[in-house]
């Protein structure tokens, strides 16, 4: 089967005698430019550029629309672009498929009436409910101007890359290790909502599956053994604050107890056919079990992205998953860089799907962690004696977590002009892996939270970065909604940073973050933000992308409750204009609610 896709529809008057035959050139040239333009733009999570195929041929009526259909159902299309400079038949034409994400370009010139068809189209996709999003020029350009503008260019960008990740995500699996952690209502994974509107199946599997595989030795032997000796000489050890430390032969343990659990939970989750060839060693022959290689545990289980519950029914007496999550989050591990697994701490598979988008729409490592504190200027000079200055002096949020964070929340990766940032994981180089793990520590878990040990990863975000604090939630007769807000990490003075972070927990991650503020009520001020975020998790990913993330959500039919976004900024199907103008927030909830999820 291929990878998913998208499809370019080029479409057509299909009176022949003339009419048509002028027009042939153009319209193929329109679906050529963008297929250009999405294959050098928009990626698939692996980095390799993201495949566009084309009809066979032009569609100027029923027939060749089936045609087309039926190309691109052999093709793994998830999503379909029509192009046209012309007038066509609107529902003759049209992509009927309710499973594909569509869109439309309508060329605006003046020789031939694009935009006409684009508002008939339109009309026909609302009327018979299958929702698209509109892409039409602001300029008029002549006929034979092959380019696309800017602003069209922006369009079909966005929905691409919007596309592109709803594509990916169909079919796969979310699989949780364990089961609710502490009570956190996150963690209850709710497999009707990830098939409905998502597409994914969830999977789960016992922590003591975990157990099996160490005893069994179910894992790459070899690959252990270098992971090992790449943790000894690459992640050092933190301080010990525990009152009573464990000793060195203990901690010696741990540390070839957590390495194993990474291989392994990245195994359960998407495979290893060296696992094929792996036979019990020594005392763990005499388990029962296949003798001539681990077949079905080779296979792993389609996942996507994972979860592990941990507290407390594993961390009252095993090391700790943080080493685990942390790694498997990051841009690299002990085999150079690699694309990024999400993996949600205290299986909170809703904050792991906010972590996949933004993984998807950016190619970079999304950052798990706890909206632990709102600061307030003032309590920050209460306890510190300093006034925060700059971006911070209206406050910022506490952003941290028991060590499970991706590496990449350092900081300290550069882009060629020396700006600090985290970059997609196929453009992390050696220099950047050695700076990220220079700057972390790995402390000994604290054993009032951790009775069982393990290593949280200690560090703190050294860069002002711009950043998306990304959030789903599911509220009882709405249904699941998404949450966002844009801002910047921000590095505090070391007498404030050392003060504030001792209060919390000094072993673990933190980063400053300070949300862009507007005249909406949720973002009057940073402390509104808090107050009004929907759960104690949230995921941080590099830029500024809100703008995609509501594009991805109207695929999805999930409803924004809270952005700060510019209202010019919003780009959903065109449908959703019919649900009010005024209101864009209550138009996204009544649309969203009308059309429903996208896999029922």
């Amino acid at each position: 089967m291929f990878r998913a896709r998208i499809g370019i529809r080029p479409i057509i008057d299909g009176r022949w005698g003339g009419v048509r035959e002028s027009l042939e050139s153009k319209t193929m040239a329109m679906a050529k430019a963008a297929k250009e333009l999405i294959e050098a733009n928009v990626f698939y999570s692996d980095g390799s550029p993201f495949e566009c195929v084309i009809s066979p041929c032009t569609i100027g009526g029923g027939a060749e629309a089936a045609r087309c259909a039926e190309y691109f159902a052999a093709q793994n299309v998830c999503a379909t672009l029509s192009v046209t400079p012309c007038w066509c038949y609107g529902s003759e034409t049209m992509d009927m498929d309710p499973m594909t994400i569509k869109a439309v370009w309508g060329f605006n010139g003046t020789e031939r009436p694009g935009a006409v068809y684009l508002a008939a189209v339109m009309a026909a996709h609302a009327q018979k409910g299958l929702p698209a999003f509109s892409i039409y020029g602001r300029d008029v350009q002549d006929l034979d101007d092959n380019s696309i503008p800017a602003d069209v260019e922006e369009k079909i960008l966005r929905f691409a890359r919007c596309a592109a990740a709803v594509g990916q995500i169909r079919g796969k699996a979310y699989v949780g290790i364990g089961s609710v952690s502490m009570g956190i209502a996150g963690s209850y994974c709710d497999a009707a909502f990830m098939q409905k509107y998502f597409g994914l199946r969830a999977e789960w599997v016992d922590m003591s599956e975990v157990i099996r595989r160490v005893n069994l030795g179910i894992y790459d032997h070899e690959e252990y053994e270098r992971a090992l000796a790449w943790v000894k000489k690459n992640c050092k050890e933190g301080p010990d604050n525990n009152a009573s430390p464990s000793s060195r032969e203990r901690k010696d343990w741990e540390w070839e107890y957590v390495v194993k659990m990474t291989l392994i939970c990245r195994d359960i989750l998407i495979g290893n056919e060296k696992l094929k060839t792996v036979k019990p060693r020594g005392e763990e022959a005499a388990y029962t079990g296949p003798k001539d290689g681990w077949h079905e545990e080779a296979l792993g289980r389609n996942a996507i992205l994972g979860g592990f519950q941990g507290q407390r029914m594993w961390t009252d007496f095993m090391p700790n998953c943080d080493f685990t999550e942390a790694i498997l989050n990051s841009s690299f591990d002990w085999n150079g860089k690699k694309e990024p697994l999400v993996f949600a701490t205290e299986n909170d598979g809703l904050n792991g799907l906010a972590m996949l988008a933004g993984k998807l729409l950016t190619g970079t490592a999304s950052v798990f962690a706890d909206v632990r504190t709102y600061w307030s200027p003032e309590a920050v000079e209460r306890v510190t004696g300093v006034k925060p200055d700059g971006l911070a002096a209206g406050g910022f949020i506490h952003l941290i977590n028991s060590g499970a964070a991706a590496l990449d929340a350092t900081g300290v990766s550069k882009d060629a002009a020396g700006n600090a940032v985290i970059k997609k994981w196929w453009e992390v180089s050696d220099e950047d892996i050695e700076a990220m793990l220079s700057v972390t520590r790995w402390c000994p878990a604290n054993t009032g939270y951790f009775r069982g040990g393990g290593f949280s990863s200690q560090f703190k975000t050294r860069a002002q970065m711009p950043v998306t604090m990304i959030r789903f939630n599911l509220v009882d007769g709405v249904g699941p909604v998404l949450q966002l807000a844009e801002g910047y990490t921000v590095i505090l003075p070391d007498e404030i940073h050392d003060k504030l972070d001792k209060r919390t927990d000094p072993t673990w991650p933190t980063t400053w973050f300070v949300p862009n503020t507007n005249e909406k009520c949720a973002f009057k001020d940073v402390y509104s933000v808090m107050a009004n975020w929907g759960a104690n998790h949230g995921s941080l990913t590099y830029g500024h992308i809100g703008r995609d993330l509501i594009t991805f959500a109207s695929i999805l039919r999930i409803p924004v409750s809270m952005h700060n976004v510019p209202d010019e900024d919003v780009y959903r199907p065109h449908a959703w204009a019919a649900f009010g103008t005024g209101n864009l927030e209550s138009a996204d909830y009544r649309a969203c609610a009308a059309y429903g999820p996208m896999y029922r």
